[in-house]
């Protein structure tokens, strides 16, 4: 058995964390939830900083916490797990080079290899020749590679990341989530975020956490498809309306009836399912027909292709940059049949 298997209970304030989580050895799993849904919560309680109330964790084959006897409960620094966060968290009494150097001298690594490693590890994450470089006289994104760096120079069985990339730029994002993708490679680990793309560009499944429970998970983009909550389905940019199928087509508790092109008729009536469909296949106007419902607009907000806005039945993308709607205002919105798809619900 390699990579992490691993179920955690931990009780919270408010709600119950209860998560069963599995990476492959050399795998990437993402994890996507509301903002308190448990998720740092989660990583904290496998890199071994949060106690588990319940469950296990196993790391390459060997258990470093159970809560059932015989209990165990190996120390962060002996599990072979690093935990990488939004805060680099580097030494500030290092250089670049020390603190890369760090993990493997602390491991018995002499020092003049740990430090030629480190000139090496830094190179890769695109710093050579910074290694003398103070935290301080870094950047933000500089300082994120170089924490990357000291993650992957300790050897780790399993790699956490906490939203690593949420506090900078969208061009340094880009250019330091290109970095993970490269240095990552056969490099079990599980990446908290809240950013579609980064599950996307670097994970092979999705989980997603709401309320301490997993609510969906699968291959990210099969996940992201097929929204099985609203919060799935906002992270998707995607309208999700819950319904049942009914003669061929759809129709939910607001009587709102939907048909699509790929629909099947012989489809049972009665089945829960949600109609979904992105924003920019909706269109606001002037009339009811088929595929079209009334809706309130709640409000407008401007975008880069016109406006988006958002109604009491669902999320519209107009290029009408000088439109008249506003909060309160009546509208009805048509979806072309085409654009329409049902997945099931549950």
């Amino acid at each position: 058995m390699s990579g992490l298997q691993a179920r955690v209970v931990v009780d919270r304030a408010r709600f119950r964390v209860d998560v069963a989580l599995d990476a492959a050895a050399g795998e990437t799993v993402a994890i996507m939830g509301p903002s308190g849904a448990g998720k740092s919560t989660l990583l904290d309680a496998l890199a071994g900083l949060v106690p588990l109330n319940g469950g296990e964790v196993v790391v390459a084959g060997r258990t470093v916490e159970r809560v059932a006897a015989p209990r165990v409960h190996m120390p962060p620094m002996q599990r072979g797990v690093v935990l990488l966060g939004q805060d680099p968290r580097l030494f500030p009494h290092l250089n670049a080079r020390e603190n890369v150097a760090f993990g493997p001298r602390a491991a018995g690594t002499p020092a003049a290899q740990a430090r030629a490693d480190a000139d090496a590890w830094l190179d890769r994450v695109g710093l050579g020749g910074l290694g003398s470089r103070m935290p301080r006289e870094l950047s933000g994104g500089e300082q994120q590679r170089v924490a990357i760096a000291r993650a992957l120079a300790a050897s780790p069985r399993v790699v956490l990341l906490d939203e690593p990339l949420v506090a900078l730029d969208p061009v340094t994002a880009s250019e330091i989530r290109g970095t993970l993708r490269e240095q990552l490679v056969g490099v079990t680990t599980v990446a908290v975020t809240h950013d579609a793309g980064d599950a996307v560009a670097l994970a092979e499944r999705l989980f997603v956490i709401e309320a301490g429970a997993l609510v969906q998970s699968g291959p990210v983009r099969q996940v992201l498809a097929a929204p099985a909550s609203a919060f799935v389905a906002s992270v998707a940019d995607m309208n999700r309306m819950p319904g049942v199928s009914a003669g061929g087509g759809w129709t939910d508790a607001a009587g709102r009836v939907l048909t699509s092109a790929d629909a099947a008729p012989a489809l049972a009536d009665g089945v829960a399912l949600a109609a979904v469909f992105r924003p920019r296949d909706v269109r606001i106007v002037d009339a009811p027909g088929a595929n079209a419902w009334p809706a309130e607009v709640v409000r407008v907000e401007p975008t880069l292709a016109g406006v988006r806005v958002y109604t009491t039945a669902g999320v519209v993308d107009a290029a009408e940059t000088g439109a008249a709607w506003s909060p309160g205002d009546t509208v009805w919105l048509h979806v072309d049949p085409s654009r329409v798809r049902f997945v099931p619900l549950g």
